[in-house]
């Protein structure tokens, strides 16, 4: 269906690709990696039409209509949510634009073209039956309630909705066009767990091709069905999902390397040969072959070592064992009712990950026991020698933008010493000059590694975090899962990313209108005991 031959690409002193090559065929499920910078978004506007490649083709199959979700979503107001979706569906919301212009032309009583008009209608009209034009709506507001949109936020002006939320319906638009084949750059992005466990099973029913990059390694895994890897300007396909992907690149670097060491210890056996004998007259002629048979061999280069760094906590110190205390908690906004008589309590070393549906209460929950909220009765107490650090997004909104990476890390650690700050710095993604950044320039995923390394340097023995892999590329996450399994104190915690939720929690807290549901072990245990991935949905 669609070819890159032999593309090149060049962004202005950084070199894309050079002569790399793949394909997506008819039905395939492609999941697109690479490191950050690499060319993953590159790749899906040269495909949607959008740039070119300096040199080589793009090639796609006459006919084919393709959708493409970007996190450049562009404005939106002045309509409902529905209608914007709907706006969206391909040749479907032509054929009904032209529909609604008929009707208006027929209701002109001043009209003198009405049999045309009527004529013209009942084409219309038929075209709009064929492609489901009248299922449209329902199908519009099927797609936004699977992305947890309310009714009320469905029928609202688009233009009021946050930007994460915008990000949604740009989505839907995507899925209710339901094209030939669909790019999705970071859908999972903004999701909530429910959300991204219906976008799951939509995308494994969706029967066209599809290319997508997530951060979210469940979600891939599950989804794609072969890999296409940038990395060094080449692409490298490899077919299975994302795990296979991962043991086959581990697989190969080994063998890589295994070569890499043959080759190197045979050059030096060679090398020594010569160095000892080129002297010699009567070894000339032996030593003269070997340096032609070196100047012929093709080298082997080592394997690309992909740089992680490794995060360890320094101890934290020991907390009371009745960590928080949440008692006769009440807690609403205008007529909604959050909670009613709440008690629980939070003991050391549980780490307690928080479920519930949308408007459960899950961020208030945090938000109490952080103490950024108050509860309008009832009381939330921390207990003995707790020293609590909160993640929440709005934290990223308060980094000062005119200091720079280490400026901002030296203000919160006046007396650490640069060497371990540039240390620290470089365990969260920002190595050599890239801590001379200023703060108002960095992504979001920078924003929330520069905030994750200010609360974890000097470490709370309480966390409560709030969606802390929203942005996070699959590196800096696993980095942090590791990081967090050796941490030693409590957690209390909020996240739509499944593996996290399985690699750190053993306590699951689900929300219900009854009240808190507690679940001894994790979310893995929370799974099989419930038989539903996320409350309500199995």
């Amino acid at each position: 269906m669609i070819r890159l031959d032999n593309i090149s690409k060049q962004n202005g002193q950084q070199l894309l690709f050079i002569e790399a090559s793949a394909a997506l065929l008819k039905g395939e499920k492609v999941g697109l990696v690479g490191p950050n910078g690499a060319g993953k978004t590159t790749i899906f506007r040269m495909i949607a039409g959008r740039e070119q490649p300096d040199e080589g083709q793009v090639s796609t199959d006459r006919g084919i209509s393709i959708g493409y979700f970007s996190q450049d979503v562009g404005e939106m107001s002045g309509r409902s949510a529905v209608a914007e979706v709907m706006d969206g569906a391909g040749a479907v919301s032509a054929v009904a634009a032209e529909l609604k212009a008929l009707e208006a032309r027929m209701s002109d009583p001043d009209a003198t073209d009405f049999e045309q008009v009527l004529e013209r209608f009942g084409e219309v009209q038929a075209r709009f039956e064929e492609l489901g034009g009248y299922a449209l709506e329902s199908r519009a507001r099927e797609t936004l309630a699977g992305l947890s949109f309310s009714q009320e936020m469905m029928d609202g002006d688009v233009g009021a909705l946050s930007g994460g939320w915008k990000m949604r319906v740009a989505l839907a638009r995507i899925l209710l066009m339901r094209p030939d084949v669909m790019l999705l750059d970071e859908p999972s992005n903004h999701l909530d767990l429910e959300s991204l466990i219906w976008l799951e099973a939509f995308l494994k029913g969706y029967d066209g091709a599809l290319m997508l990059t997530s951060h979210d390694r469940e979600f891939m895994n599950r989804i794609v069905d072969k890999v296409i890897e940038i990395d060094g300007g080449n692409l490298t396909t490899y077919s299975g999902n994302y795990e296979f992907y991962e043991m086959q690149r581990a697989q190969n670097e080994k063998q890589q390397q295994a070569q890499f060491e043959r080759q190197q210890a045979m050059l030096a056996k060679e090398i020594k040969f010569i160095e000892r004998f080129k002297a010699r007259a009567s070894h000339a002629a032996q030593v003269q072959s070997r340096v032609k048979k070196l100047e012929k061999i093709d080298r082997v280069e080592p394997p690309k070592r992909r740089q992680t760094v490794a995060f360890e906590f320094m101890p934290a110190p020991r907390s009371g064992d009745d960590v928080v205390a949440l008692r006769n908690v009440h807690k609403r906004y205008g007529d909604r009712v959050i909670y009613e008589a709440l008690d629980y309590t939070i003991r050391r070393r549980e780490r307690c990950c928080v479920l519930g549906i949308n408007g459960a209460g899950k961020s208030t929950l945090l938000k109490l026991v952080a103490g950024t909220t108050k509860p309008d009765a009832g009381t939330v107490a921390l207990g003995g020698s707790v020293k609590m650090g909160y993640f929440a997004q709005h934290a990223m909104d308060l980094l000062d933008g005119d200091r720079t990476v280490f400026e901002a890390l030296e203000d919160s650690f006046p007396r650490a010493g640069q060497g371990s700050l540039r240390t620290l710095a470089g365990c969260f993604g920002f190595s050599g000059d890239e801590v001379e950044k200023k703060c108002r320039v960095l992504s979001g995923g920078e924003k929330a590694r520069l905030v994750m390394a200010k609360m974890l340097y000097d470490p709370p023995n309480f966390l409560v975090l709030d969606e802390p892999t929203n942005h996070l590329d699959m590196a800096t996450k696993e980095m942090l899962i590791a990081a967090l399994a050796d941490y030693e104190g409590t957690m209390l915690f909020v996240s739509h990313d499944r593996r996290f939720l399985a690699a750190l929690s053993n306590r699951v807290l689900e929300l219900t209108p009854e009240g808190i549901h507690r679940y001894d072990g994790g979310y893995t245990e929370y799974v099989a005991r419930t038989g539903q991935e996320a409350p309500g949905l199995h």
